[in-house]
């Protein structure tokens, strides 16, 4: 097995050319060598020289690597036993009456390494699909150190929070912050995996590795260069290899048992043969034996195994993260092909969470009135609900007189203005403050105003359910889905429409965060044997929900930190029809490596057997091991196309 190499590791491209010359001159003097054992009269050790030459060239690197890990302690590994194997084989030929096998041996050393090259080349494109990602991180920035004066050119890592930013079209954003001029469109493909525009203007966020498309935009930098969008998402693929699932662990933990035991099998099968046959009175057939375990240690090589699942796991993820949908690891990848129970929040996972005042019902003010002292006890709060009511009365920056603001949780904000008590909330709070409040018969969510005890009206907010909802539910139905649940904070009235357009089986309303918890443990405990619950939230007040799950999927996280941190799936757009993409993903993946897994060894088994009864060539140890591993590292290539 070749070693691991970093995705931005300089030397590659020189090492892979490297051995493509060895292994193309080693096969020139292996046909060289061949036609001089047939039409010239050499003794053995003439042969084992011009057989010696290209073997040491191909097999050089092998040789000192199974040495070098022997000699470090890291156990037998690959190298050493094709080293042992093909020695050996060189060896044979000085035995007496046996014929010699330099042939076998350099071809199955040349076959090893074509076997390598090949996996190199299947590891080169699992990490090019991830390393593209390495370009939404530019590395250099425009900044404007004086307004007015031509933006100056620097390093990316360099620029402050504070500093300005200028991004030309055809650039893409290097840092995250704030547009404080221009308006334009965005290509976010790089991130969310969708090719449509995003707009953006003054005041809206910015976050790296998007590509400005068409007008000029300068942005007051939020933070710095390692803590960006673009940097954190990176960090997060490319640590998503430390994170082993169960069945790629234990064919780590399986190599490191596997390959002493059959070195040992090896030995026993070359010297208790033939002790037995001389105990018997029979000469001893050294060399018939020796050969026979030599095969068998080319075939118990186990490259099969060690490369294409953890490649099949690699080629799943960097897959996923080209839609859009970064995994961090292939546990996660593992529990998200076991998920058929699916909890979600309502709100921007559901719905747009984008929230807008749709009915103004006075009792004792008018409608302005009404908005007026709403928007001014909702002003410090940072509730999509608080910000819909300030967008729905922006003079709200007045002289009026605002003091003692304070959130009752699960209630509503109370505060005291010009002089009066007033109370924003829900009935619970009206009921709190001896209002005379009453329903409406408007579906939405219904913010209820009182001031100084009296019941002054409502007001509803209502919130849109995205587009893909209700085919995101169906999609994960189809896929095996044994029960969907939504939990929210939200009104029951809200909640049971959502649920009814969206198709989940069932839902509870009315909770706060430690609320969504209660609920999901009894879930958890009902779920099937062996298969997993997943929570989908926004990754932001949904952090313990997330946690607690078996696995938790944070939805529309292009920017937000807390969904990167607390889930174990990021969708990087506001699309729920990802959910059943990554679960189609996860899925392929998992029976990819499962296949590669029982190929491998049902192969390695049979033709195991066959080397110890004699029945097995080298060559055909040669097909038992490498070309084993090329079927098995095809196979996991697939792995890259899963979910199309």
């Amino acid at each position: 097995m070749a070693p691991k190499r970093h995705f931005t590791d300089s030397k590659t491209m020189d090492e892979d050319r490297a051995r493509i010359v060895k292994i193309i001159a080693s096969a020139i003097l292996l046909a060289a060598a061949f036609c001089a054992e047939k039409f010239l009269e050499l003794k053995t050790w003439q042969l084992l020289a011009i057989y010696a030459i290209p073997y040491l060239i191909v097999g050089w690197e092998t040789l000192r690597e199974g040495a070098e890990a022997l000699f470090e302690g890291e156990g037998l590994d690959e190298d050493f036993l094709m080293g042992v194997a093909t020695l050996g084989a060189m060896a044979i030929g000085f035995l007496p009456g046996a014929e010699p096998q330099f042939l076998e041996a350099v071809a199955v050393m040349l076959f090893f390494q074509i076997g390598e090259a090949f996996e190199d080349a299947a590891q080169d494109r699992s990490r090019r699909s991830i390393s593209a990602l390495m370009d939404i991180r530019p590395d250099r920035a425009l900044v404007e150190k004086t307004p007015g004066a031509a933006p100056v050119e620097m390093a990316s890592k360099e620029v402050l929070p504070g500093e300005t930013v200028v991004v030309r079209p055809g650039d893409r954003i290097p840092l995250d912050g704030v547009v404080i001029e221009g308006d334009s469109s965005l290509d976010t493909s790089a991130l969310t995996g969708e090719s449509l525009p995003r707009r953006i203007a003054e005041g809206d966020e910015a976050v790296s590795g998007c590509i400005n498309l068409s007008s000029p935009l300068r942005i007051r930098v939020s933070r710095p260069f390692g803590e960006s969008t673009a940097s954190r998402i990176l960090e997060l693929v490319e640590n998503a290899a430390e994170n082993k699932g169960r069945g790629e662990t234990f064919i780590r933990r399986f190599a490191k048992v596997y390959t002493p035991v059959v070195v040992i099998a090896a030995a026993l099968l070359a010297l208790i043969p033939p002790i037995f046959g001389m105990l018997a009175g029979h000469e001893p057939s050294w060399s018939v034996w020796l050969y026979r375990a030599l095969t068998f240690l080319v075939v118990s090589c186990p490259c099969a195994l060690v490369i294409s699942v953890p490649l099949s796991f690699f080629a799943g993820i960097g897959g996923a993260s080209g839609k859009g949908i970064l995994i961090k690891g292939s546990n996660w990848l593992e529990a998200l092909a076991k998920a058929d129970v699916f909890v979600f929040d309502k709100t921007g996972t559901l719905t747009e969470g984008v929230f807008e005042v749709t009915a103004v019902h006075p009792e004792r003010i008018n409608e302005r009135e009404l908005l007026h002292l709403a928007a001014h006890v909702e002003r410090a709060s940072t509730h999509p609900i608080a910000q819909s009511l300030r967008n729905a009365y922006p003079e709200e920056a007045d002289d009026c007189s605002i003091s003692g603001i304070r959130e009752v949780a699960g209630q509503g904000v109370k505060a005291t203005v010009n002089g009066h008590e007033v109370c924003v909330g829900n009935g619970k709070m009206m009921e709190e403050a001896g209002a005379a409040w009453h329903a409406c018969h408007k579906t939405g969510t219904i913010v209820h105003v009182a001031m100084d005890g009296e019941y002054m009206g409502h007001i509803v907010i209502s919130d849109r359910i995205k587009a893909d909802a209700a085919a995101a539910v169906a999609d994960l139905k189809t896929l095996g889905a044994s029960r969907t649940v939504m939990l929210t904070g939200d009104a029951p009235e809200v909640a049971g429409e959502v649920a009814a357009e969206t198709g989940v089986d069932e839902w509870h309303a009315g909770l706060l965060p430690e609320g969504k918890l209660s609920h999901l443990e009894p879930v958890m405990k009902e779920r099937s044997c062996n298969r997993a619950v997943a929570f989908v939230g926004d990754g932001i007040n949904d952090a313990p929900v997330l946690a607690r799950a078996d696995i938790g999927i944070a939805m529309g996280a292009l920017g937000s930190d807390a969904a990167i941190e607390a889930a174990d799936v990021v969708l990087m757009d506001d699309k729920p029809s990802k959910i059943a993409l990554a679960v189609r993903i996860a899925r392929r993946t998992v029976r990819i490596a499962r296949e590669n897994t029982v190929f491998a060894i049902g192969v390695k088994m049979a033709v195991l057997l066959l080397a110890a009864a004699g029945c097995a060539s080298m060559m055909l140890a040669v097909f038992a091991d490498v070309g084993v591993m090329v079927l098995a590292v095809l196979n996991a290539g697939r792995a890259f196309k899963a979910g199309k």
